[in-house]
């Protein structure tokens, strides 16, 4: 019945109207003084509320799943130079890292791409002048892809941390601030990888968990790098067209025991974000029908109308682009003109959206 389904979908089907000044720009002054639109699956009905209302919603006994992945700081900016001219830097060359491919690999976008040719060294100087980072240029693909060998140092992440900047997404149009080291970072990150935020949590605070915690509902962590691939447009027409983007994730044995009980006893389990739902669905999938085992992994899998859900029973999501493999994935969860009516009215209400916007939270 999925396969049907999607071969009847348009990605266009998933467009709709969205002003420009609703898409934030910065994220709200408090951490968690978000609106929230709460929708019921079962009946279509909305209503408009605030995420501090968001423990009132779950129940003891829910197990909230989140998603402790760590934004780096993948943004570079670097100067070329030829493997025979090395003491002639030239040119500044924006770099943003997009995913490990190996020891001292990794994948990255590059601009200007035209410029950077294979077998040239990239230079990335420190404030100070010196070079911080080296990196050979291996492969070239499309699109300014490129496939970089880093110098060996002791501390790559720390290189990063000092030279690197926040990878905001294209639709903030503004350069990363000090600010963002904080804000596009979930209180809870611990795992460095990604680049790019799981966005439903910015909204948590310490003080939120610890009171759920306390209340009975269940937290457990997994973990997914979200990747650029994330923003990338569909630029297929036919939903299953479409084909995503790899992305690595780790179930912790922790983890993994505890999403078990919950099947077991059948309690709900609620995702906080779309990248927690695409892990367990992948690993639900995956597992068939036996319990789930701690590992790791990527996952390419992508949610449509017509997706049976094994595990995931509520979920806590920002608003998503138009036509994007995400606002399909909301719609696989909901029903696809119960999402887009939720949409047309937080757009109404002029909620805010993306990243740094507001949320809505489905169950």
């Amino acid at each position: 019945m999925g396969e049907n389904l999607n071969q009847s979908l348009r990605v266009a089907d998933f467009d709709f109207d969205l002003p420009e000044e609703l898409i934030a720009q910065e994220p709200p002054v408090e951490r968690g003084a978000s609106r929230m639109l709460v929708v019921d699956r079962a009946t279509g009905a909305f209503r408009d509320s605030s995420f501090a209302e968001f423990p009132n919603l779950l129940r003891a006994g829910d197990l909230l799943v989140l998603n402790d992945s760590r934004v780096i700081r993948a943004r570079l900016f670097a100067q070329r130079t030829l493997r025979r001219e090395r003491e002639k830097p030239t040119g500044r060359i924006e770099v943003m890292l997009t995913a490990p491919a190996g020891e001292n690999l990794w994948h990255a976008l590059v601009r200007p791409g035209r410029k950077v040719a294979i077998g040239e060294v990239l230079v990335f100087p420190a404030a100070s002048g010196a070079i911080e980072l080296k990196a050979e240029v291996l492969e070239r693909g499309q699109f300014g892809d490129r496939l970089l060998r880093f110098e060996q140092v002791d501390d790559f992440y720390g290189s990063l941390d000092r030279i690197g900047h926040v990878p905001l997404p294209p639709y903030i149009h503004r350069d990363d601030g000090a600010a963002d080291r904080e804000r596009y970072q979930t209180v809870y990150s611990r795992e460095r990888g990604s680049v790019a935020a799981p966005t439903a949590g910015l909204h948590f605070t310490p003080q939120m968990l610890e009171g759920l915690g306390a209340s009975g509902v269940e937290i457990v962590r997994i973990t997914l790098h979200v990747g650029l691939g994330t923003f990338a447009p569909l630029r297929m027409e036919r939903v299953d067209e479409v084909r995503l983007h790899s992305e690595r994730y780790t179930l912790s044995e922790q983890a993994a025991e505890a999403l078990n009980r919950a099947v077991a006893e059948g309690r709900r389990i609620v995702a906080v974000g779309t990248t927690v739902v695409r892990t367990l669905e992948h690993c639900a999938r995956e597992a068939a029908s036996a319990p789930l085992a701690a590992h790791s992994g990527s996952t390419e899998i992508f949610l449509s109308p017509g997706h049976e859900f094994r595990l995931v029973r509520g979920l806590l999501t920002n608003f998503h682009l138009p036509q994007s493999s995400l606002l399909m994935l909301v719609s696989a969860f909901a029903g696809r003109e119960r999402v887009l009516a939720a949409y047309a009215h937080a757009v109404e209400q002029r909620y805010r959206f993306f990243s740094y916007g507001d949320c809505m939270f489905l169950a």
